[in-house]
């Protein structure tokens, strides 16, 4: 395709970029904006997940020409007409709209939203044919039109803070000066009467301004419920295109109220940190009457103090990074500022920056007898939640304010004790967690060569007394047993010298080496007997060690090397091993279960009785129930549904929608969630502590009601139930259809209730107890991947880290031995585009890191570590055939030898699933081919759980033919397949054996690289793990776009019509039935609880104030309150999560 030159706009075109509600695919939109800049268009970029109502009320602010967005998690339909007619009601149907989200919008459905009077939703199609820069021409000259080339009475509409004409009098002075000329000296008139306070903040670039900004803007809200807020924000323009990123907006969460009005403002000049139509801005909102207005530039340089014209308090914000304190004497804002923040006081060092700028100030000030505690110099973290030094700074801003403008702003914000507290995650002196791994595991890599050595060299002397004796000398505890050779005068004072010079080199070997030698013999005869005994948990397994073929072959199950020299039994031994032994390279248990196959399915869609189906199906006659659950994404993102349209849209598509407790019942009814062999996944990661609520209080009230039916107790609970519901007049919640077939009700007598409300509180409890310890599964709750990866984060970094802590805190308390309180997950992180070293190793960093914070915390290893589960993605790559046995190896060498924890603990237990990005919608029939590969290497490396993708996944929600097809790619692997009868098969093989040395350390150079950017929480400040999966998926997708990377059917081997993309022959989506029922049910659970739920919620509340454990409050708002309500609760302590760019 040829260079195509981007569109040159003849006015200034400010366009607002976003990704869809509920919706994490930021990639695209990134893509987008950085073309759309580049082609000379000021962009207000606010990233993802973003509502309707917050993109329309940016678009009209910021007075821009449209809107361009990405919508890749369905409801685009209703998402869009929303957006339409918002912009309509609210008189702004100028502003056009531009949509795209590659394949999930239909053909038809474009048409349709382009009827509707979308301007334009872009096809895949046409980014093929016209290219990103040709789109991108498209819709900037589209959006090409002159704004604020009239004015029609915007002020007298600005005592009103009517937000179009605050907007319009702003771009009309910015884009037509001489237009606005009447209009702003009439402003200037009126505002000498006006005293409206402005704060004007600055500083260095990337030091934090806009997050510092959002977190004072928060604090001002809550301390004034009655006051308003204007916000002009500057960032650069590029000299060469004119364009310019003006992304404060994505960084601030406070500003999406009606009392804040917010505009960024390009500078339109070089060199400069404020636009030259500052004073204007100002003066607009000062007429329109805000109680504060802050002023926050871009990044400045050490002589700029352009800042203290235009404000009457200035706060300059700073890091700890500014070199040798002599720097400090170069920064003239140091000379000015009334306050100075020192951002971002958790970086090393920050201790001595605030001495250093201390001393500066009181230089500069000449402040040579005040305390430095006085000192308005404050070290601030504004990227967590409450911070303590920004209440102190919020204090300070406001109290200036107070003095210099008499504004009646006088603060009541109140400083409570914990809020005082710092807590670090990662303590600063552990920052070297992961390079100190990466040392443990060489240290032990070494010590086992050398071990191996000194035992080749033993075997050495031990063969040569062998055939000088012309006897195999006898080995015991303390090396070879004299008598055994020395019994003839043959040779015996050389044998003697021989038998002395082992000795000595037997000191150099660890005794425990020693007895892995001497016990090799009956190692191998035990697997050579046709009974394995072993123990797990007190309990004695009897395995037959061998099957045998059609053909009467015995096949082992675990087959050995066939060694005979030391060195080699030692080096296999330390560094491979059987299943089940350290440092279980080639699996976790001695031999596989039986009656229970890896296999574990994802269903997920509608509502939950339409799910509830799908798992029977999928379960059917399988012994082992093992389900995963796939959640809409208005659950992801601890949302409820709503009839609001950019919600109702999204209310069971993509996953099953789940709200309260009565969904998680009628969700998993007909199987016994206690029972040994059923097992259940939960793919849930921000809200995951919610939804684990919902699962382990359904378990716990399906015990309840087997309690119920074994006592005889179904009438008189029968009548309660009836009883609760008839006072309080609701219809009680049901089931809605007919049960499938193999669902026997367990789990639907106490909808609309709980145990602990029919039942005596002694037996409740007691069922509760023994519940929580039967139960098995996994939820996601990998918090670290999703800010890495996957964008499904809600709340702010911190506060999501220290929930998870708190169910780990509950899990340990409880005895919850059999659930998996965190699937630390590397599946989305290959999703998003990493290779498969990059996986393994981001992953296991992650890993490492919720050790390090449980650590912190003060939890035992032994108790935590058994909690930990692993998810990983497949490929075709040669890597992914030792992803699994390089991870085992490295956790458990890091956890035995590093963390002194027991094998329970040192065991990587992992899910594994195919790879999405290998399903393409060329030639789908090829994909179950793909899918076999990946099938095969994740069962040869002893996977514990496998999901195969389903083939037409690439193109719509997978139908029940292609499930069973998916699930038969496995069954015919474990029961038909002859070589996996064996369950060591890539033991042995030489390039097996290569490729975990080379991904082992190329894992371990990756853990450097992540230390030397202060860890994994410190490279995710610099989003080091984001840029390195998008730069490794660009490598991809220019590797298969130019062939050079061969996929058969996409870029080579095309059938003879080319084979085109495969368009559905229909689209699964939730039916207005299923939405309408989840909107009742939740409607009706208000309704019945509207008492209860308030009290519940502020008891979560106030552990999360009191730094109690969140989850044993949650397992109680989890039967009475709904997903949102708790979501919407757990903002207002714990703070929602910051986006990045």
């Amino acid at each position: 395709m040829e260079q195509v030159t981007p569109y040159k706009p003849k006015y200034k075109v400010r366009i607002v970029t976003a990704a869809s509600l509920f919706d994490g695919h930021d990639a695209a939109i990134n893509i987008m904006r950085r073309i759309i800049q580049s082609t000379g268009v000021e962009v207000i970029h606010l990233g993802h997940d973003r509502s309707v109502e917050e993109v329309v009320n940016t678009a009209i602010q910021e007075d821009a020409n449209a809107i361009a967005l990405t919508s890749y998690q369905g409801g685009h339909n209703e998402y869009f007409k929303y957006m339409y007619d918002l912009l309509q009601e609210k008189g702004a149907g100028h502003i056009k709209i531009f949509g795209g989200g590659g394949g999930v919008i239909l053909p038809s459905e474009i048409k349709e939203l382009m009827e509707y009077g979308i301007t334009r939703i872009y096809a895949p199609d046409d980014g093929r044919k016209m290219g990103l820069q040709g789109m991108i021409n498209d819709l900037v000259e589209q959006s090409d039109f002159p704004i604020g080339d009239k004015l029609n009475g915007e002020l007298s509409k600005l005592p009103n803070k009517e937000i179009g004409a605050i907007a319009r009098i702003i771009s009309s002075a910015e884009n037509f000066p001489k237009v606005a000329k009447e209009t702003l000296d009439k402003i200037h008139t009126k505002n000498k009467k006006i005293t409206a306070p402005v704060l004007g903040i600055t500083g260095t670039g990337g030091a934090g301004k806009s997050s510092l900004v959002d977190e004072l803007v928060r604090r001002f809200l809550i301390d004034f419920p009655k006051k308003t807020i204007g916000i002009i924000s500057v960032d650069p323009s590029k000299r060469k295109t004119g364009g310019a990123l003006l992304g404060d907006r994505i960084r601030m969460n406070a500003i999406n109220s009606p009392r804040v009005y917010m505009r960024s403002l390009a500078t339109r000049q070089s060199n400069l940190a404020l636009s030259k139509y500052v004073t204007e801005a100002i003066e607009v909102l000062k007429a329109a009457e805000y109680d504060l207005i802050i002023l926050e530039t871009s990044g400045i340089g050490q002589s700029d103090t352009e800042i203290l014209e235009h404000s009457d308090v200035s706060l300059y914000v700073m890091t700890p990074e500014f070199g040798a304190a002599t720097q400090l004497e170069k920064i003239d804002m140091l000379d000015f500022a009334d306050l100075v923040a020192i951002n971002k006081f958790d970086k090393r060092g920050s201790l001595d920056a605030l001495r250093d700028v201390k001393k500066q100030y009181v230089r500069n000030h000449q402040l040579w007898d005040t305390s430095h505690d006085e000192l308005p110099v404050y070290g601030t973290i504004a990227s967590q939640f409450n911070d303590p030094g920004m209440n102190k700074l919020y204090k300070a801003v406001m109290h200036q304010i107070v003095e210099k403008t008499n504004a009646d702003l006088k603060s009541d914000f109140k400083i409570t004790e914990e809020m005082n507290e710092k807590v670090f995650v990662i303590p600063p002196s552990r920052t070297r967690y992961l390079s100190e791994i990466s040392e443990n595991n060489r240290s032990y890599d070494k010590k086992a060569a050398e071990q191996a050595e000194v035992a080749q060299r033993l075997y050495g002397i031990f063969k040569t007394m062998e055939t000088i004796s012309e006897k195999k000398p006898e080995l015991d505890k303390a090396g070879i047993v004299s008598e055994s050779i020395l019994t003839t005068e043959k040779n015996e004072d050389f044998l003697k010298l021989l038998l002395a010079e082992f000795d000595r080199e037997k000191l150099n070997l660890d005794p425990y080496n020693w007895e892995i030698i001497t016990g090799w013999d009956p190692k191998v005869n035990k697997y050579k007997n046709p009974i394995y005994s072993f123990k797990v948990r007190d309990k004695e397994i009897n395995i037959k060690t061998h099957t045998e073929s059609l053909s009467h072959t015995q096949i082992p199950k675990v087959a050995l090397p066939k060694y005979q020299a030391w060195g080699d039994i030692l080096k296999w031994t330390l560094q491979e091993n059987v299943p089940g032994e350290f440092p279980y390279t080639s699996g976790l248990y001695p031999f596989k279960r039986t009656g229970e196959d890896p296999a574990r399915m994802f269903a997920g869609e509608g509502g939950p009785e339409r799910t509830n189906r799908r798992f029977h199906y999928v379960s059917m006659g399988l012994p082992a129930k093992r389900l995963s659950t796939a959640f809409d994404s208005v659950t992801l993102y601890g949302n409820d549904p709503d009839l609001r349209p950019d919600i109702y849209g999204k209310i069971g598509n993509a996953g099953v929608s789940i709200c309260c407790l009565d969904d998680a019942k009628k969700l998993y009814s007909g199987f016994d969630l206690s029972h040994p062999m059923t097992s259940v996944s939960m793919t849930i990661n921000g809200p995951a502590p919610m939804l684990l609520g919902f699962f382990m209080n359904a378990a716990i009230d399906q015990n309840c009601e087997k309690y119920i039916l074994e006592n005889g107790l179904e009438k008189e609970i029968e009548e309660k139930i009836s009883a609760i519901y008839k006072k309080k007049n609701i219809e009680r919640p049901k089931y809605h259809g007919e049960l499938p077939e193999g669902n026997n009700g367990l789990g639907l007598m106490l909808l609309g209730v709980t145990g602990d409300q029919v039942l005596d509180i002694e037996v409740y409890n007691k069922i509760k107890y023994e519940t929580l310890q039967q139960v098995r599964g996994t939820v996601q709750a990998d918090i670290l991947k999703e800010d890495q990866a996957q964008n499904t984060c809600i709340f702010s970094t911190e506060f999501a880290l220290r929930l998870m802590g708190d169910v780990q805190e509950y899990f340990i308390e409880k005895k919850v031995r059999n659930f998996y309180s965190v699937s630390i997950s590397g599946y989305h992180i290959a999703e998003a585009g990493a290779n498969p070293i990059t996986q393994l190793a981001f992953t296991l960093a992650n890993g490492f890191t919720y050790v390090e914070y449980y650590l912190s915390r003060g939890m035992d290893i032994n108790e935590f570590g058994p909690n930990l589960s692993f998810f990983f993605s497949n490929g075709i790559d040669p890597e992914y055939a030792v992803i699994g046995r390089v991870a085992r190896k490295i956790w458990a060498k890091a956890l035995k030898e590093k963390y002194g924890a027991n094998p329970r603990a040192q065991m990587l237990k992992y899910h594994i699933q195919t790879s999405g990005r290998s399903l393409h919608a060329q030639e789908i029939d090829f994909n179950d081919i793909r899918t076999t590969l990946q099938a095969l290497y994740a069962i040869y490396d002893n996977c514990n759980s496998l999901h195969t993708n389903a083939y037409d996944e690439a193109i719509t929600t997978p139908t029940e033919e292609s499930v069973r097809r998916a699930m038969a790619i496995q069954l015919i692997i474990n029961k038909e397949l002859g070589l996996a009868k064996n369950e060591n098969p890539i033991q042995g093989s030489f390039i097996i054996e290569e490729l975990t040395d080379l991904v082992e350390e190329a894992v371990l150079k990756e853990f450097d690289s992540i230390t030397e950017r202060g860890g994994v929480l410190g490279a995710m400040e610099t989003m080091y793990q984001r840029s390195k999966i998008q730069e490794e998926s660009l490598y991809y997708e220019t590797l298969k776009h130019n062939g050079d990377f061969p996929i058969i059917g996409v870029n080579t081997f095309l059938s003879s019509k080319g084979s085109p993309t495969v368009l559905p022959a229909e689209v699964i989506r939730a039916t207005e039935d299923e939405k309408q029922v989840q909107i009742k049910t939740l409607k009706n659970l208000h309704k019945m609880y509207a008492d209860n739920a308030h009290n519940t919620i502020e008891k979560v509340k106030e552990a999360a104030i009191h730094n109690e454990n969140m989850f044993e409050q949650l397992m109680e708002a989890t039967k009475v309150c709904s997903l949102g309500q708790i979501t919407e609760a757990l903002f207002e302590v714990g703070g929602q999560y910051r986006r990045n760019m």
